[in-house]
């Protein structure tokens, strides 16, 4: 029987070698992992942390040392430079959760965008975009949304420029702190507003939505309504306060019976606000958000006045 060791087993031999081996190769090519980051970085987001692919690129450089096989005839660097490369790309396409169908709409989308702003020496508008993709503005509406929703940003990202200034993600994300039961009860201050407001006089509800919501003036209001304006300003003082009281009995536990015509019908104004809706739909989430975002915000400068 022979002693010559078989070509398989000399090429395992070599391409294994010793630890100590791959460990030197390791620390001497070190510097060849940020060559290679710095080659690949170009072509990935901004949000992709350059750290976590010189910490990938460092395992594909270990990788590396522990296949290299020197009867092959390749240098090693250039052997190494391709595993780097290689384990950066498969940690990166782990860590992205979006389909390639998106990434590739992305690459069409930002080419095409970069191509007319260079001939146009500025940003494309929409239609302009969309003319160039062969597509409608709304498709391109779609396409970004699609983008943008593909985006993932970690919490440690760096989000300033300024090399003085060194603002993580987290520092930077909008915060009021308001906890679970601070948003409910704010969502039920509202909807008791809009019924309060509902639930006013035909000529206060009047002066309320026209001179808070669709900002009319004194003398709009006086006009419309044939009074003075010193009635509207009248007018409008006994609304917030009709306002503040409908609501303030909404949090309180009255037993007796309301005595008088006045307390009679403030009573049962506060009832009509109470039974406008459940607690339910006082806290839920409104179905159509968007349709009264104008009327919210200014029900917001509304629960300031008469929580004061």
């Amino acid at each position: 029987m022979s002693t010559t060791p078989s070509n398989e087993s000399s090429r395992m031999t070599s391409s294994i070698g010793s630890s100590s081996d791959a460990t030197a190769l390791v620390e001497e090519h070190l510097p060849l992992v940020n060559h290679v980051v710095f080659q690949v970085a170009v072509h990935f987001p901004r949000h992709v942390d350059r750290n976590d692919l010189i910490n990938a690129g460092a395992i594909g450089l270990v990788e590396a040392a522990r296949r290299f096989d020197e009867s092959r005839g390749v240098p090693f660097n250039r052997f190494a430079a391709q595993r780097i490369r290689g384990a950066i790309i498969d940690a990166v396409r782990a860590a992205d959760w979006a389909p390639r169908s998106v990434r590739t709409l992305a690459r069409r989308l930002d080419s095409v965008e970069q191509r007319l702003a260079a001939n146009l020496g500025r940003l494309p508008s929409i239609g302009e975009t969309a003319a160039e993709l062969g597509i409608s503005t709304e498709e391109v509406h779609a396409l970004r949304e699609r983008v943008f929703r593909s985006v993932v940003l970690a919490f440690e990202h760096v989000a300033s420029e300024s090399p003085d200034e060194e603002l993580t993600l987290i520092d930077v994300l909008a915060d009021d702190g308001r906890e679970p039961d601070a948003e409910l009860e704010d969502r039920e201050l509202k909807a008791y507003l809009r019924e309060a407001v509902a639930h006013l006089p035909e000529r206060h509800r009047l002066i309320v939505v026209g001179y808070f919501i669709q900002e009319r003036t004194s003398e709009d209001l006086a006009r419309f309504l044939g009074v003075t304006e010193s009635r509207i300003s009248q007018m409008r003082t006994e609304a917030l306060g009709m306002l503040k009281r409908g609501i303030e009995a909404q949090y309180s536990h009255r037993a007796e019976e309301p005595q008088g015509l006045i307390e009679r019908r403030r009573a049962d104004y506060a009832r009509r606000i109470a039974e406008s809706s459940e607690v339910t739909e006082r806290i839920g989430e409104r179905s159509e958000p968007d349709s009264d975002r104008a009327f919210c915000d200014e029900i917001d400068r509304l629960v300031d006045l008469v929580s004061t």
